[in-house]
C-alpha cells in the first residue's frame, strides 16, 4: 500500500472526524442544524421551558429547573446560541438551545420583571423589583458587572424598575415605577455606565417599548390617561405627554391585567396600542403622536401585535374575556375575524416573516400555530401551562 494512499486516508479521517462526534453512526445532517427557525416555550408552573423548532412545528427538548418562571421574558445572544431566561425568583439562567441544557443559573435578586442584552452582546442587564434596580451581568459568564439601585427622594428609597430595553451604543434605559423617572445607563466607555436620569415622567409608568429604530422610548402610565414619549435623538432629552387624556369624560372601568406594550405594533405610519382598562385600541401617528383612531374590540387588550408586514393587528384580552382573540385588518381597521383557542390565551408570537402565528393556551395546556393567511389553526404542539413564546429571531431587533 503506497505511503500517499495512506496519506490520503489520514486525512479523510482526520477532516470527518469532528462531524462524527455524536452517536455512533451519525450523519452530518444529524449532527448540524441552524438556530434561525428555534424558539422557547415558557411552562409556567412548572418551573421548565420546551425548545421548539418552527419549520415542522415540533418540540425538540423539554429543559427543566428554571424556578419560578411564571412571568418570565427571555432575550437571546447574537448567534442565537444562548437564551436568557429571567425568572420570578429572581433567577437569571443560561440556556444552550443547541445542546438543550442549562449552562449556568444564578439567583441575583428576589423578584425580576424582564431584562434585555446590549447590542454587542456581552452584557446582559436584570429590571429587579425587589431590590428595585437593575443588574447588570457579564453574557458570557452571568458575573455581576454593574449594580444600579434604582434609588429616588430624600430618603433614598428603591423603586421597582420596569421598562427595561437596550438601545444602540451599549445602552440600556429603564423607567423608574415609583418615582415616574426613566434612566438611561450607558456602558459604551467600559463597565463602569454614566446614567442620565429624565424626571417627570409621568405617574407610575408600568411599562415601555422602544422603536425598532431606538429613536423613540414610549412609557404606559397606570395612574394618568395617557403615555410618556423621550426623543432618544434629541440633543436634550425629556419626557412630554402623549395622547394625554384619551379616557376623558368616560367611566373608568376597573383593570383586570395590566397590558404589555412589548406587544405594540407600528405599521403603515401608526401605532397600536391597548388602552388601559377599556375595550379599545388606539391608533396613534407615529411622527406627530397624537390619535388618529381607536377601534372597539372584545375586551380590554393585554398584546395587541403586528404581524411583520404590518397588515394585521392580532389582540388577546384580560380575564374573563381570555378565550378570544381578534384579528384587526389595518389599512381598512375592521376586524376581519374573532377566535376561540381556549382558555387562558397569554401570549402571541409570529414566525420570521409572519407566515404564522403561535399563541400559548395556558388552560388548555397546549400552544396552537394558526396560518396568518386563511386564519385557520394548521397545528397544536402539548405543553404544561404555557405562557410566553420567544423565538430566536429577536436576537436582531433593538429592544427584544
Amino acid at each position: 500500500m503506497s505511503k500517499s494512499f495512506l496519506s490520503n486516508i489520514a486525512m479523510v479521517c482526520a477532516v470527518s472526524a469532528p462531524i462524527m462526534l455524536g452517536s455512533a453512526g451519525a450523519s452530518a445532517e444529524e449532527m448540524l442544524r441552524g438556530t434561525g427557525d428555534l424558539g422557547l416555550i415558557i411552562e409556567r408552573a412548572t418551573g421548565s421551558i420546551l425548545i421548539v423548532e418552527t419549520t415542522s412545528r415540533t418540540t425538540l427538548k423539554r429543559v427543566e429547573g428554571l424556578g419560578d418562571i411564571s412571568h418570565a421574558s427571555a432575550v437571546y445572544s447574537r448567534d442565537e446560541r444562548y437564551a436568557y431566561i429571567f425568572g420570578r425568583d429572581g433567577g437569571l439562567t443560561k440556556i444552550d438551545m443547541l445542546k438543550g441544557e442549562i449552562v449556568k443559573r444564578i439567583v441575583q435578586g428576589g423578584n425580576s420583571i424582564g431584562g434585555a442584552i446590549s447590542d454587542d452582546g456581552k452584557l446582559i442587564a436584570v429590571s429587579n423589583y425587589e431590590p428595585g434596580g437593575v443588574k447588570v451581568f457579564d453574557a458570557e459568564t452571568l458575573e455581576l458587572v454593574a449594580d444600579l439601585p434604582a434609588k429616588y427622594g430624600k430618603d433614598d428609597a428603591l423603586s421597582k424598575t420596569v421598562g427595561l430595553v437596550d438601545l444602540p451604543g451599549r445602552k440600556f434605559v429603564f423607567t423608574l415605577w415609583d418615582a415616574g423617572e426613566t434612566w438611561i445607563a450607558d456602558f459604551s466607555r467600559g463597565n463602569k455606565p454614566e446614567v442620565q436620569k429624565i424626571p417627570n415622567m409621568g405617574e407610575y409608568p408600568y411599562d415601555a417599548l422602544v422603536t425598532g429604530d431606538g429613536r423613540h422610548y414610549i412609557t404606559g402610565l397606570f395612574g394618568e390617561d395617557g403615555l410618556s414619549h423621550i426623543d432618544l435623538w434629541a440633543t436634550e432629552l425629556k419626557g412630554e405627554r402623549i395622547l394625554k387624556g384619551y379616557g376623558k369624560g368616560e367611566k373608568k372601568l376597573p383593570v383586570y391585567k395590566m397590558p404589555h406594550l412589548e406587544g405594540w405594533a407600528k405599521a403603515s405610519g401608526q401605532f397600536v396600542l391597548p388602552a388601559i382598562g377599556r375595550h379599545e385600541v388606539l391608533l396613534m401617528d407615529s411622527n406627530s403622536f397624537t390619535e388618529t383612531d381607536r377601534i372597539e374590540v372584545y375586551g380590554q387588550p393585554v398584546f395587541a401585535m403586528a404581524r411583520p408586514d404590518g397588515r394585521q393587528i392580532w389582540v388577546n384580552f384580560a380575564p374573563p374575556k381570555n378565550d378570544t382573540i381578534q384579528v384587526i385588518d389595518l389599512p381598512s381597521r375592521k376586524i376581519i375575524k374573532t377566535l376561540k383557542p381556549g382558555p387562558a390565551v397569554l401570549h402571541m408570537e409570529f414566525t420570521p416573516r409572519g407566515h404564522e402565528v403561535w399563541m400559548s393556551v395556558r388552560g388548555a395546556d397546549e400552544v396552537q400555530v394558526y396560518d396568518t393567511q386563511t386564519l385557520k389553526k394548521v397545528s397544536s404542539l402539548p405543553a404544561k401551562k404555557p405562557s410566553g413564546i420567544f423565538f430566536t429571531a429577536r436576537a436582531h431587533k433593538i429592544g427584544l
